[in-house]
């Protein structure tokens, strides 16, 4: 079967860049493709032999993405819909940055980069209900997005699940892109050590100090039995990546040794990646 991408979100969130590592994945990528030339698109993609066709991905406007899912999802193609987003500060310093003017601003559709961030923001809100990837890109390498994507797009149909193990410091703020949030500073803190307070969770004896208590044994024990549960729906609704975010204090010691855990716990089962985000 033709396996067809449709990318779309908000505007300086990182649309072009996720266009980019598809067509590193061996993708057609078009840009901005005109909704009245659909049926061709359509035809070409159904009747070409082309490896060229094989995989489409097409970048789409916010605005007309309901028409174009709505088309394409009247054929037996293998569609995935992705929605790369931002928080509303980070596509404004974007556009700052870069000088660029916003395309609703451009159309006379807004007056500000403000408004504009909230139409999108609206419109994404519509499709998440839908089996769509939403992928927020506010404090993602391209690097990481591309392991997402990748995670995405290549994913063994028995194995089908993306996760993500990150650690965060409470002080530093809850990450954006969390689906799930851990609070570990019931834990015992290995800040108040000597010698443990200069190293971090990815250190064995810290990693010791803190999995080896009754407390973390029962706390871990209750936590796995959740995210069975959690992951096996996510499995049935077909949300293929999952941000489980583990926050301590800082983020150095107790949240970075339960990521490391969770990981290796459930490598075997999905396709999983970690991230620290307090450790340099």
């Amino acid at each position: 079967m033709k396996k067809l991408v449709l990318i779309s979100g908000i505007s300086g969130a990182g649309k072009t860049t996720a266009s980019n590592v598809l067509e590193d994945m061996g993708y057609t990528c078009i840009d901005q493709y005109p909704i009245e030339l659909l049926e061709d698109l359509m035809e070409l993609i159904n009747t070409s032999e082309s490896i060229k066709y094989q995989k489409v991905a097409l970048t789409i406007g916010l605005l007309d993405l309901e028409k174009f899912y709505a088309y394409f999802s009247n054929f037996e193609i293998d569609m995935d819909l992705i929605l790369i987003d931002a928080n509303r500060e980070t596509v404004i310093n974007r556009y700052k940055f870069s000088r660029r003017v916003h395309p609703l601003v451009v159309s006379n559709i807004v007056s500000s980069i403000e408004e504009a961030v909230e139409i999108e923001k609206n419109i994404i809100a519509n499709f998440e209900d839908t089996s769509a990837h939403i992928i927020d890109t506010s404090n993602l390498s391209i690097a990481q997005l591309k392991e997402i994507l990748d995670s995405i797009l290549d994913y063994n149909p028995h194995n089908n699940l993306a996760v993500t193990f990150e650690s965060f410091g409470f002080k530093n703020g809850v990450p954006d892109d969390a689906d799930v949030v851990f609070d570990v500073r019931i834990l015992k803190n290995p800040f108040y050590v000597a010698e443990l307070k200069p190293q971090t969770g990815n250190d064995q004896p810290v990693r010791d100090y803190v999995l080896n208590s009754k407390t973390t044994e029962a706390y871990l024990e209750k936590l796995v039995s959740y995210l069975d549960f959690y992951f096996e729906s996510c499995n049935r609704k077909e949300k293929r990546h999952i941000m489980v975010c583990i926050g301590c204090t800082g983020g150095q010691h107790r949240s970075v040794t339960v990521a490391n855990y969770l990981y290796e716990h459930y490598r075997e089962k999905y396709m999983c990646y970690r991230k620290h985000r307090e450790l340099k």
